[in-house]
């Protein structure tokens, strides 16, 4: 029967599997630097677990060489709930995709902007048809996937902004864009375009920039 073991346990096993090996004399004092050092790097996390030991971003830390405790502390909770609990990675995992998204797309380059992507990428036109999406259909049709009105809504990506849904991911502008992450702690990938949700989300912004009257109206 398989048992379930703490967040600290898997934090520390490797070190004490270290510690419990047989090492040669000469080399137990290099053994027992590294294990200082790592013990160090260890310590933020093990004193979070003191403070939230079920806190879902302590099992993500667990998953990740490394970590930013603070940046995922501050900014966990977006619409939908926690980020950590809905799709088993952190915070700064997502801002960290939404960063090379954006820079992709302000660069221009095809090829920047491919490694983003989470394949077979499920492509939804306007008239609100599916079909996925592989690196050579992407590579085809891009032009006409990745043209300046979505550029545009990746450009503006704000990860206050998303919404996840546990199991799913997390999306931004009515579901126009959906990251995933393929394992836990990982980083996500853009995996949906839906040009559809994108039409609705810019019809949206007009009319509640006419109902603020004088506002300018944001082209999406």
């Amino acid at each position: 029967m398989l048992k379930s073991f703490p967040p600290t346990l898997l934090i520390l096993a490797p070190m004490l599997a270290t510690a419990c090996s047989p090492v040669p004399e000469r080399a137990q004092q290099d053994q027992a630097m590294a294990m200082r050092t790592q013990a160090e790097e260890q310590a933020p996390l093990l004193d979070a677990f003191d403070e939230t030991p079920d806190d879902c971003l302590l099992m993500v830390w667990s998953n990740q060489k490394s970590r930013e405790i603070e940046f995922d502390r501050a900014n966990d909770l977006v619409d939908g709930g926690a980020i950590s609990c809905a799709t088993r990675t952190s915070p700064s995992q997502f801002q960290a995709a939404i960063d090379a998204l954006r820079a992709a797309a302000r660069s221009g380059d095809k090829a920047r902007m491919l490694e983003q992507l989470g394949l077979p990428l499920l492509y939804i036109d306007r008239d609100g048809e599916q079909v996925e999406l592989d690196d050579e259909q992407v590579d085809a049709l891009y032009d006409e996937v990745f043209d300046a009105r979505l550029m545009g809504a990746i450009d503006r990506l704000d990860l206050s902004r998303m919404t996840v849904v546990p199991e799913r991911g997390g999306f931004f502008e009515l579901g126009s864009l959906w990251l995933v992450v393929d394992e836990a702690g990982g980083r996500p990938r853009l995996v949906t375009v839906n040009r559809q949700a994108l039409e609705e989300a810019a019809g949206t912004a007009r009319r509640k920039a006419q109902d603020r009257k004088g506002d300018p109206v944001p082209e999406l």
